[in-house]
């Protein structure tokens, strides 16, 4: 399993730059994912009650052995934003490690910087004393943490939304379910039939498409989905906004080029005469059809 998902390149890569920035530059890739994997086996809720789960399933340990490396690769492996989970597990097994390196800022003493290159007198090509790698590690740390800040706020915003247009429980099933608890895991926490539970996790989604996403915070959630029209062409790769573009009619790419422009819905539909209503619900098609072809 260590081999399996230490053939993973992202993960690889990342682990790399941060032993050779590190003071024991000689651990192995798979050291460090088997400390992640035990840090995860023994912190992370959800594989605890897998565990649990397939202790009940069956008396055979070698059988237990196997479903439960075949659910820690399966979990590990779930895409996150176009990443496999286990980076991140990394990323966070990073900020409890023990701080090292090159970029060490002593906690105790004063330093100052003089220059960040290194002119060298037979060279004129002067040598950067900038760590590049460590400041490239520091600025995807510091991208991850925005990202989890704006999780965080979308869940509360969409929490609130729930319990105010729905009710309290729809709001405690989506906290629940955003820790990783099954249906029937929070039916039991709810006290309500498992079907009372299947109708709400529906009632929670289409919420969260048709109308949150859409018409309460659109751009807080597309911010945090990294799929804001302007700034990401709705999460799409060039060679898919290329097709999304293309299957368009008329009026759907002028609905989205003034929208990429910034203008609002009540303009669009002004120099549309369209009614606003209209104009909405073009936009949900266009955002829904460009989410299926992004996560196709």
């Amino acid at each position: 399993l260590i081999q399996r998902l230490g053939s993973l390149a992202v993960l690889r890569n990342k682990i790399r730059t941060w032993v050779s920035l590190s003071r024991d530059r000689h651990r192995a890739v798979a050291d460090v994912i088997q400390e992640v994997l035990q840090e995860m086996l023994h912190s992370d809720r959800y594989l605890q009650s897998a565990m649990r789960w397939i202790e009940q399933c069956t008396p055979s340990s070698r059988l237990r052995n196997a479903l439960m490396l075949t659910s820690l690769e399966e979990y590990c492996l779930r895409p996150i934003r176009n990443q496999p989970l286990l980076v991140y597990r990394f990323v966070n097994y990073l900020r409890r490690a023990q701080r090292s390196g090159m970029t060490q800022v002593p906690q105790q003493e004063r330093i100052r910087t003089l220059s960040e290159e290194l002119v060298l007198d037979n060279d004129d090509a002067p040598v950067s004393l900038f760590d590049a790698e460590a400041a490239s590690l520091y600025a995807e740390q510091q991208a991850l943490a925005a990202q989890q800040n704006l999780r965080a706020t979308v869940q509360r915003e969409f929490e609130a939304y729930l319990a105010e247009n729905l009710d309290e429980s729809a709001a405690q099933w989506l906290r629940l379910y955003l820790q990783g608890h099954t249906q029937e895991a929070i039916a039991r926490e709810l006290g309500v039939p498992i079907k009372q539970i299947y109708r709400l996790r529906e009632k929670v989604g289409y919420h969260a498409i048709k109308i949150f996403a859409l018409k309460g915070q659109p751009e807080l959630v597309a911010n945090w989905l990294q799929a804001s029209l302007q700034e990401h062409n709705l999460g799409l790769t060039p060679s898919q906004w290329e097709q999304f573009w293309q299957d368009l009619t008329p009026l759907q790419q002028q609905v989205i080029g003034q929208l990429k422009a910034g203008r609002t819905i009540e303009a669009i539909a002004h120099e549309l005469a369209l009614k606003k209503s209209q104009v909405m619900a073009e936009w949900g098609k266009l955002y829904q059809s460009a989410q299926a072809l992004r996560s196709a």
